[in-house]
This record gives structure tokens, C-alpha cells and sequence, in this order.
């Protein structure tokens, strides 16, 4: 078997191309509003239709985990990612195959995330498990940016059908991968406890009641920013001069940096909060990531090098805490629960990220359709997802104290 520092590299490095589909369509929505004739709205509806499967597959996966094992939860999921992967780079040609297409895509991934907190949660102990779930959650960052730099190389070359094809079928190495890092690893099904139901784990206790409605809070701002942040980066560069293929290529590449970078922020906000204690690193950063929700919109008109920055940093704390609430959810829940626990959590935290994009989108339409400038049609479009920061700002300074 594996040592258990290299199998966390090589399991991190699995998730990289399972995840490699995951940004394709953030990546290319300027070009699709053009060439497909859709509206912001129906854009968003695009991404939301992933987000709600995914949240359903977050809730499946990480429920069967409880009873089927979480090592074969995750070898499920992987297989099937690769089928559904394939078939959106291959078949989604318009608005209709791309909704359904990518909602598959979002029922298959469930699986190689909240399974793979709870065998992480078994393989590290509690002094160093931030900074384990720091490297989990570093991984999905780096395959949100590979993702995104995939979509804008082969942008340049093939238009969104290259995009999707290309990222279509790299999760199929990722599988492959994954699946010869657990083959030697123990398939355990926790046992049941009595009493103590799902519901009374996850809103019984005041700190798993308050870091499951963070979570919730952080998962509106996060997969809404990310849905949006691109266009958003475009219009920057489209201000600049630059035409809309150019700047949607530029911003997915530049935001696949982003994303990259962000792997390094959930690293060290993970091993941060192992030493000055979960409480403070989330509402540290909760409170920065809100304040620049609530502001980056409306200074689009900013140099694009000082804009790309405050971008950059936006990207860092709105991943940033994300180790440190899944961290701190398996320290508050009976093992033998966390599955479910971990289902009902993803399920309102993706479910309210799977509306957010879409709320972003029709704030976006209607301050368009009002003639307002470019500030205020993206200044309003943010400020929608910076309510979701406010909130997790707020759980976070009400947790009680808590020894990292």
C-alpha cells in the first residue's frame, strides 16, 4: 500500500483530471451567449443544472458511504464521471443537450469529494487533519484550474466544441488513477450508532447547527463567484479594448491562475487553523471575502493589472475556508453519522450554489436591461453573492471557542 503522504499526493492528483469538466462551461459563457443566442439567465440555468445534480450526487454518494463503504462509493462515482464526461464533450451542441448533458456530468462526481472526507477523516488524526483536508480541498482547486486553462487553450483553437471535447475525456485518467490508489484500501463501513439521528447531528448541537448554515452561506458566494467570475474578468478585458473571444480566452486563463493559486490558500488556511483554531481563520476570512463581494462589481473600471489582483485575492478567501468547515464538521459529528451528516450538509450547501449562479444571472439581466453602465450591471451582480458572505461571517464569529 501507499504511505499515507504519498497516497494523499496521489489521490489529489486523481481528483485534478476528474475535475477537469467542472469549469468548461464558466469558461466559455460569453461565447455561448453569442453563438447559441441565449440570455444571462439561461447561461446560469446551465451551471445550476450541474450544481443541482452535483448536490444531489453529494447527497447520494456521501449517504451509501455509511452503508456501502466509502472507498466504494468513490470507485462508483469515478467510473461513472468518465461515461458522463465523455458524453457532454461529445454530444452538447446546444442550450437543451447541454443542460441535460451536464447535469449527468453533475450526478456522476458526488462521489471523488464527500466519500473521500470521510476516508481522509480516517487516515489523519485530528492535529494535522486541517491541513489533510487542506490538500483535498487544494486538489479541487487545481482541477477547477486546470479546467479552466483546458477550456481557454483549446478555445484558441476549436471554439467551445474543442473546449469541451478536450476536457470531456480527461477525467477519464483521473479515474484510472484513483481507482490503482485504493486498490489496497480497506473498504470499512462505520458502524450505526443508536440514537442521535442525522437531523439532531447536524442541527442538534449549536456549533454543527452554525458551521452547516455557514457552510450553506459559503457555498452561494463560492460556486456563484466561480460561475460568474470569468465573465466578469471578460468584461474587464473587453473594456480594455480587447474583442470578446480574445477577452474570454484571456479570462479563462487568467482565472484558471486564480484557481491554481487558490490551491495554495486552501493548503495554508487548513494548517492555519491547526494552530490558532478553526473560529478564528473562518471568520477572518469569511469577513475579507464578503467585503470584496460586495465591492469588486463596481470597480470594473480599474486598471486591468490592479483588477486582475483584487480578482486574485477575491479567488484566495473565498476558497480559503472551505478545509477549515469540512475540517471542523467531522470534529462535531459522531463517526458513525458522518455520511449522512456530510450528505444533508452538501445538499443545502450545493442546493443553495446551484441557485446562486442563476440569481447572479438574473440580477445581471435585469440591471442590463436598465441601461446601466458596466459597474452597476456587475457591481449588483456580485452584490447578490456577497449576502452569502455576510452570512457565513456572521456563523462563524457566533462558534464557541474551539482548541484547533
Amino acid at each position: 500500500m501507499l504511505r499515507a503522504d504519498r497516497w494523499t499526493v496521489g489521490v489529489c492528483a486523481a481528483r485534478i483530471f476528474l475535475f477537469a469538466n467542472f469549469m468548461t462551461v464558466a469558461a466559455v459563457i460569453p461565447i455561448l451567449l453569442e453563438e447559441w443566442g441565449i440570455s444571462g439567465a439561461e447561461a446560469g440555468a446551465i451551471v445550476t443544472a450541474f450544481t443541482v445534480s452535483y448536490a444531489a450526487s453529494l447527497f447520494v454518494f456521501a449517504w451509501a458511504a455509511d452503508w456501502i463503504g466509502a472507498r466504494r462509493a468513490v470507485e462508483i462515482s469515478a467510473v461513472a464521471s468518465t461515461l458522463a464526461s465523455a458524453a457532454f464533450g461529445l454530444f452538447a451542441r446546444d442550450w437543451t443537450s447541454a443542460v441535460l448533458l451536464y447535469g449527468l456530468v453533475g450526478l456522476a462526481q458526488g462521489g471523488v469529494y464527500t466519500p473521500l472526507i470521510m476516508l481522509f477523516a480516517q487516515r489523519h488524526d485530528p492535529v494535522k487533519r486541517g491541513t489533510a483536508m487542506g490538500w483535498l480541498i487544494a486538489s479541487t482547486s487545481v482541477g477547477y484550474a486546470g479546467s479552466l486553462l483546458l477550456s481557454g487553450l483549446a478555445l484558441g483553437f476549436g471554439g467551445y466544441r474543442a473546449a469541451f471535447l478536450v476536457t470531456g475525456f480527461a477525467p477519464a485518467l483521473g479515474a484510472a488513477w484513483l481507482l490503482y490508489c485504493l486498490r489496497d484500501i480497506e473498504n470499512r463501513v462505520p458502524p450505526r450508532t443508536a440514537g442521535g439521528g442525522v437531523w439532531q447531528n447536524v442541527f442538534g448541537g449549536r456549533d454543527a447547527r452554525l458551521l452547516t448554515i455557514g457552510y450553506t452561506a459559503h457555498c452561494w458566494e463560492l460556486l456563484g463567484s466561480w460561475a460568474w467570475l470569468p465573465s466578469l474578468l471578460a468584461a474587464a478585458f473587453a473594456l480594455g479594448g480587447a474583442g470578446m473571444a480574445a477577452a474570454s480566452q484571456s479570462s479563462a486563463l487568467t482565472t484558471g491562475v486564480m484557481h491554481l493559486a487558490g490551491a495554495t490558500a486552501s493548503f495554508a488556511f487548513g494548517a492555519l487553523s491547526d494552530r490558532l483554531g478553526r473560529r478564528a481563520v473562518l471568520f477572518g476570512v469569511a469577513t475579507a471575502a464578503a467585503a470584496l463581494s460586495l465591492s469588486l462589481g463596481w470597480v470594473i473600471w480599474l486598471p486591468a493589472g490592479l483588477f486582475v489582483a483584487l480578482a486574485l485575492v477575491y479567488t484566495l478567501l473565498t476558497i480559503g475556508d472551505s478545509p477549515v468547515l469540512t475540517t471542523a464538521i467531522t470534529e462535531v459529528t459522531d463517526p458513525g453519522r458522518l455520511g449522512a451528516v456530510l450528505a444533508v450538509r452538501s445538499l443545502l450547501g450545493f442546493g443553495a450554489g446551484a441557485i446562486a449562479p442563476l440569481a447572479a444571472g438574473i440580477a445581471f439581466d435585469a440591471a442590463t436591461a436598465m441601461a446601466w453602465g458596466p459597474a452597476a450591471v456587475w457591481g449588483w451582480t456580485f452584490v447578490v453573492l456577497g449576502l452569502g458572505g455576510v452570512i457565513a461571517a456572521f456563523c462563524a464569529l457566533r462558534l464557541g471557542p474551539r482548541p484547533a
